[in-house]
């Protein structure tokens, strides 16, 4: 019962936070990536996910830090950007990642589109008071790319065998 619970609300909770937290601070903290990990490692043990296919998702995850951390050095994308798309790929495997990866991208490029779009309106009195949307209206200002993860994470999730493992 409690593990159902924590397959139902643990990675969609976390995902939310990555997304707000991205969205109102512009960094995505180590602490989300490592909580996780650790939520990974638990649910593996407690749903019986066997060696070779931790393993797998382990692959996975390892396979998106590299080519992250590679953008990452380039600077496209920010850290905590890379290391949530990591962790989330860890909760795939290779299952699941190009289902990840194609969501993040669209999402991604639509909510580029949307902020170039928000940039070049003037903002009203009320809203240019708010250093979120301040820094999200900066013209010069990165993407909040967390959110994009975020989504994509959240539209994937339910079609993996997370939730269909308890049924």
């Amino acid at each position: 019962m409690i593990a159902d619970a924590l397959l139902l609300l643990l990675f969609p909770a976390l995902m939310a936070f990555a997304a707000a937290s991205d969205l109102l601070t512009m960094t995505i903290s180590n602490r989300l990536s490592l909580a996780l990990a650790g939520g990974f490692v638990l649910l593996a043990i407690v749903t019986g996910m066997d060696w070779s296919a931790i393993g797998l998702h382990v692959g996975a995850a390892f396979v998106v830090l590299t080519i992250a951390f590679i953008c990452f050095a380039q600077g496209w994308i920010g850290g905590g950007d890379a290391k949530l798309a990591a962790a989330t790929a860890l909760w795939f495997g290779f299952d699941y990642l190009l289902d990840y990866l194609l969501y993040a991208s669209i999402f991604g490029g639509a909510l580029t589109l949307l902020l170039i779009q928000f940039r070049l309106l003037p903002l009203p009195a009320a809203l240019a008071r708010q250093p979120w949307i301040m820094r999200l209206h900066e013209k010069g200002g990165g993407v909040p790319y967390g959110i994009a993860l975020a989504a994509a994470a959240l539209a994937v999730y339910p079609h993996t065998g997370w939730l269909s493992h308890g049924a």
